[in-house]
């Protein structure tokens, strides 16, 4: 007799097991009828028998309460008769572990067991039933049932037999494995029980049986569960059982792997090689990907290895288990074209359609209803909807002249994938990844980046040379995790070959192993080469040998095998594989039949012979964009049939697709031109000197200019500068080669290479100017000026504009005019030239309106205001900024509308409403957040940061630097600027060392022609001066800020407090004249209140320098009551420390005292230990009688 709990043999007569404690001597909890130990259900009424008491540490422990059924508590109890699968799975081994381990490591694994069974029976939609001992009870059916029970249940036992495998591996005892039995069929289901048996009947006893019946490792089903599941899983038959309470032997199945998706769903036609050597791999993603589930935080897997090393296969077996879930997952897979240097977006177009259920070349109108009704069933926002749908529509090609702001274009692309990750799980595969373009890799990045907070699972699957390609792929993210693929082990090699082929002669197999060298496609493309020649036939789940095998010629390499494979077709056959390799990786059977020729039933006839003999496969999942296509099994196959052909042929068939696919797609080719472009190129390249090759270049540049003109409307600026390179580089004529390499320009600035866009223009003005085009001449070298600027030489910049500037008004009004007035009218505002800034920006204005370029209108709008408010009218400015931004946001030009956001923030900061500034500040992030405009949002902060700061929320300062990236690695002069606000929190805490280091980091605008950058520096440096004592370089910092006294209240007020306080320190009244001088003559519209406090310190400080210290107070007074009616407590706390140092100097202890009172609350608020200090310095000299002078 053996233990129900543990397995261990029971000595006669025992009441307890001498092992685990368990209780052997059992009755029926519901009948009475008395039960022998091994038996889990009663013979007489089929309830469940329980487990007794435990009596030691080594009984098993109890698992975790199974959790109420829904609604269970409000529901009556109910019996009815349902249609189940029940599943029964037992460990095996674990009495011989238990031994060997200390009783709190086997409650320990055993408790990872329950936790794992549990876990994977749940997440297969299933309900554990109960734990017994070591063995698990679940069913699907029952309380709710689905179509697929019996195939989840089966999924289920395999998952499970696999789990405790790797447990046991892991825990160091190999010989952990478990058992399972499946059974189908109907049972009295208790609906609405608690604290009893769900199910009852024959049902569940045979289960147990069927479980006892299977070897360790094994799953054994019964025929009906095998009926109801076998378009997903393969079976072997395991023969006919002699069962314990069966009067007649049972026949069952033992289930080998599954095969398909849910329902069979893309089952390959051909036989299926068993899945070896990977296990490891797809353990962690799935591990992975149930994280990315559970955590709600996005990952990107990195699968990377040589061709035909396993991939593709281990990311069609991921793809089986998601899609056989009980949860719904988003499933989307892309993959990247080779043509040319791959097609932009491609892949990631191919995951929308397959989401909208839009096939490749349907109607754009068709298309577009069903884009629509995506969105409909996946965004609740209408607003948002009408937002995403002309950007999605532009990735598709549906829309010409959409949006092509590539942030734009970003953001919407990925809020489209959000909305669905908010929904479900959502995974996105990108296949064939060295064939990825710059702009789809930086996409990937990007999505990860600011998705992160969603369970959205991306996998890219890519050979060797893509991580050369793109070096930095992953580099520096957490939620990155790269696999690399090894060469199978030999035992893994055999282990295949022998599942694909049982008998395979040992020499045989031993010759294909050492020839594979651990590439699983070599031995599968072997085994195909058998069935070609007849030497395998299929016999069920597997190949069996016709006969006598002798010696074989094993071809020595995959290319070499794949080509033999080839040469054994008939010429019909070849042919289609030939034409076939030219239309790409998968392609539409009528467009290959009209190529060849060929009737499309005999065209289909001879694809799906090929498709028996495995080279090619047909996509039948209703939910691919390629459902009804052909494609190739395997990339390589593709690529040895494409090298078979003559460059004469290739030349033939390649001009045969380039026309077809004009002719096919008609007006709406713009998602497929890089292809046609790609086609008409190898055309020309096959016969470069033949007599038509004019003609097929001349069709190649056109294309190509398409093409290029599609990226760029994609926002692909590396993939659209490469299309414009390689067309100026097939045109003759040197104004047509001009304009392109000028197009090339303008798409290298878009992609941040500016020194680039300079050499190409240089070379496109070069040509220009030596075919007499003045006016080409003209608006390239506009463009260099604006890119000059962009690289710090602003006054070499504006004398190229102006030279250009002239030429282009004698051709009258252009949006390059008016662009480039608008451009100019920037660059004399931060040079200082205010009065030339306002003649260009009216003109500007005048020819945006004329032209009705809403645009143009919005961007010098902005412009306008800053100007106008340098001279102080704030209230105009605000007006002109609020409008831009309404008629901005309402034309969906997100980046013009904050680019007069963060200007409005400015412009309120200096009419003294911090608050309203604040919140501009945070639509502005907000708004930059959702449109995907991330250098937008910098800015924004960094303002937000100074504003902060003006209000005393110093934390909440520094926290807000902290979430932008590393001074150290900005590059932009205003964000930097902005970013010198924390030197003086860092100075008013005490931290020197902080406010040195954020300030090395800023000395590049040390000597910046940008006046607002340079100022913006020499305010901060004056405030590390004085606070290490060095006042008189303070004072000359101090004076660089206040010689231009421009409209920025902080860097304004900062460089008078420090240099004040300097001249003071010094005694310099010349220095204090010439402050209060040059702020007199600024007139009090351009001065903010606060800076207007801060000249009245001056005041005050040139009063005691002169012995006027009635004076002194009274400009002090004034100063308090400025800054007590602002939002600037750090200024009104500092302020009056200042004038209680000046009243306890002069004896006035009283007075210096109840200012001490009152800024104390605040100084200790803001943890200005070097203010509190100075405030300690001014007690201490009142407290010390002998050290204060009697008052005069």
């Amino acid at each position: 007799m053996t233990c129900p709990s543990c397995g261990g043999a029971i000595p006669a007569g025992a009441n307890f097991c001498p092992l685990c404690g368990a209780r052997l001597g059992r009755a029926c909890p519901n009948c009475g009828t008395p039960a022998e130990p091994s038996h889990a259900f009663c013979l007489n009424c089929g309830a469940s028998l329980q487990t007794g008491e435990p009596a030691t540490a080594r009984t098993p422990p109890a698992p975790a309460p199974l959790p109420t059924r829904a609604g269970s508590a409000a529901t009556s109890v109910v019996a009815e008769r349902r249609l189940v699968s029940i599943l029964f799975v037992d460990l095996v081994g674990f009495t011989t572990l238990s031994e060997r381990r200390d009783a709190e490591e086997v409650r320990e694994l055993l408790t990872r067991y329950f936790d794992t069974a549990r876990i994977v029976i749940t997440r297969y939609g299933g309900t554990v039933e109960k734990f017994i001992g070591d063995a698990v009870m679940a069913l699907w059916g029952a309380p709710t049932a689905h179509e697929n029970d019996a195939e989840l249940c089966v999924r289920t036992a395999l998952e499970l037999i696999s789990a405790v495998a790797a447990l046991g591996a892991e825990v160091g005892h190999d010989d952990l494995r478990a058992r399972a039995g499946v059974v189908t069929g109907e049972v009295a289901v208790t609906v609405g029980a608690v604290g009893q048996g769900l199910v009852a009947g024959d049902a569940v006893n045979t289960a147990s049986r069927i479980q006892s019946a299977a070897q360790p490792g094994e799953v054994l089903v019964d025929d009906s569960t095998r009926r109801a599941s076998e378009l997903a899983i393969t079976y072997d038959s395991a023969g006919s059982h002699e069962l314990k309470g069966k009067a007649e032997p049972v026949v069952l199945w033992r289930a080998q792997r599954v095969v398909g998706g849910r329902g069979g769903a893309q089952r390959t036609v051909g036989l299926e090689g068993p899945f070896v050597g990977r296990d490891r791999e797809l353990r962690l993603a799935k591990d992975l990907f149930h994280a990315t589930d559970e955590e709600r935080r996005g990952r990107l897997v990195s699968i990377t290895g040589i061709a035909g090393i396993g991939k593709s296969r281990l990311s069609w077996e991921f793809e089986k288990y998601a899609d056989g879930l009980a949860d719904t997952v988003y499933w989307h897979r892309g993959r990247c074209l080779s043509y040319g240097e791959g097609v932009t977006y491609w892949a990631l177009a191919e995951m929308v359609r397959r989401r909208a259920d839009i096939v490749e070349a349907e109607a754009s109108t068709s298309a577009t209803q069903k884009l629509r009704a995506c969105l409909a069933e996946h965004v609740r926002d209408a607003e948002e909807r009408e937002w995403l749908e002309p950007r999605l529509a532009t990735l598709l090609g549906l829309e010409e002249g959409g949006p092509s702001d590539r942030v734009d274009l970003f953001a919407a692309w990925r809020v489209f994938f959000e909305r669905l990750a908010e929904k479900q799980s959502t995974v996105l595969v990108f296949e064939e990844m060295q064939w990825a373009d710059s702009s789809l890799v930086e996409f990937i990045e990007y999505l990860m980046d600011w998705s992160r907070h969603l369970p959205l699972f991306v996998m890219t699957l890519a050979r060797p040379e893509f991580t050369e390609r793109f070096p930095t792929w992953g580099a520096g993210k957490r939620s990155f995790h790269a696999m690399h693929l090894e060469p199978l082990a030999p035992s893994a090699m055999d282990d295949l070959l022998t599942g694909l082929v049982p008998g395979l002669p040992a020499g045989l197999r031993a010759q294909i192993r050492e020839r594979a060298e651990g590439i699983p496609l070599y031995a599968v493309e072997t085994v195909r080469m058998l069935l070609d020649r007849g030497t395998l036939q299929r016999e069920g789940n597997r190949y069996v040998l016709t006969g006598a095998v002798g010696d074989l010629a094993v071809p020595e390499t995959l290319q070499a095998l794949i080509a033999a494979r080839l040469d054994a077709l008939t010429p019909s056959e070849r042919e289609v594989m030939q034409t076939a390799a030219i239309l790409g990786h998968t392609f539409n059977p009528e467009r290959l039949a009209a190529l060849i020729g060929r009737g499309e039933s005999e065209t289909r006839e001879l694809l799906d012979g090929l498709v028996q003999k495995e080279l090619l496969s047909l996509q039948v999942d209703p939910r691919s964009p390629e459902r009804g296509q052909y494609g190739f099994l395997q990339a390589l196959v593709q690529r040895v049939a494409y090298e078979t052909l003559s460059r004469h042929e290739r030349k033939k068939r390649h001009l045969e697709a380039a026309r077809q696919l004009e002719s096919t797609w008609g007006g709406e080719t713009d998602e497929i031109v890089e292809v046609v472009a790609a086609h008409y190129l190898d055309a020309y390249r096959a016969g470069p000197n033949d007599d038509d090759a004019d003609d097929i270049r001349r069709s190649g540049v056109r294309m190509l200019m398409r093409a290029g003109e599609r990226a760029a409307s994609l926002g692909a600026a590396d993939e659209a500068q490469r299309h414009f390179t390689n067309a100026a580089e097939l045109v003759e004529d040197d104004g047509e080669r001009a304009g392109l390499i000028a197009r090339a320009g303008d798409m290298a600035v878009d992609a941040g290479r500016n020194e680039k866009a300079l050499e190409l223009w240089e070379e496109a003005r070069g040509l220009h100017s030596a075919s007499g085009d003045v006016q080409g001449t003209a608006r390239v070298t506009a463009r260099i000026g604006g890119v000059m600027f962009l690289l710090g030489q602003p006054r070499e910049a504006l004398e190229r504009m102006n030279a250009s500037y002239a030429v282009l008004r004698e051709a009258g009004d252009s949006v390059e005019l008016g662009s480039l007035a608008q451009q100019m009218a920037r660059m004399q505002y931060f040079l200082g030239e205010t009065d030339k800034a306002a003649e260009l920006i009216d003109i500007a204005l005048d020819i945006a309106e004329g032209l009705r370029q809403q645009d143009l209108v919005c961007d010098a709008l902005t412009t306008k205001a800053i100007v106008v408010g340098d001279r102080g009218h704030h209230n105009e400015a605000q007006a002109l900024l609020r409008h831009g931004v309404a008629v901005a946001l309402e034309n969906q030009f997100y980046a013009i509308a904050l680019r007069a956001q963060f200007n409005l923030l400015g412009e309120l900061t200096l009419s003294d409403r911090v608050s309203v500034a604040l919140a501009v500040g945070d639509e502005g992030v907000e708004l930059a957040r959702r449109r995907g405009q991330r250098q937008w949002e910098w800015t924004i902060q960094a303002g937000r940061m100074d504003l902060l700061h003006t209000v005393g929320r110093w934390d909440d300062a520094l926290a807000t630097g902290r979430e932008l990236p590393d001074i150290r690695e900005q590059r932009s002069n205003v964000i930097v600027g902005l970013l010198l606000t924390q030197v003086y929190i860092h100075i008013a805490r005490g931290d020197l060392s902080s406010a040195d280091a954020v300030l090395d980091a800023a000395v590049w605008l040390k000597d910046s022609d940008d006046l607002q950058s340079r100022t913006g520096y020499a305010s901060a440096e004056a405030a590390v001066l004085l606070a290490r004592g060095d006042q008189r370089s303070a004072l000359h910092a101090g004076r660089i800020v206040i010689e231009h006294f421009l409209n920025d209240s902080t860097s304004v007020s900062e460089a008078l407090h420090a240099a004040t306080v300097a001249a003071l320190a010094l005694g310099d009244a010349e220095s204090l004249r010439w402050m209060l001088e040059k702020s007199d003559a600024q007139g009090s519209a351009r001065k903010s209140r606060r800076v207007s406090a801060h000249i009245d310190t001056a005041r005050a400080a040139l009063a005691l320098v002169e012995g006027d210290a009635e004076s002194a107070d009274a400009a002090y007074a004034s100063a308090e009551r400025t800054l007590t009616a602002l939002e600037c407590a750090p200024d009104l706390a500092r302020c009056r420390l200042i004038w209680a140092e000046s009243l306890a100097a002069r004896g006035a202890a009283a007075e210096a005292e109840a200012l001490l009172d009152q800024a104390d609350p605040e100084l200790e608020r803001l943890g200005a230990t070097t203010w509190i200090r100075s405030a300690g310095a001014v007690r201490a000299r009142i407290a010390a009688p002998s050290a204060v002078q009697a008052p005069a």
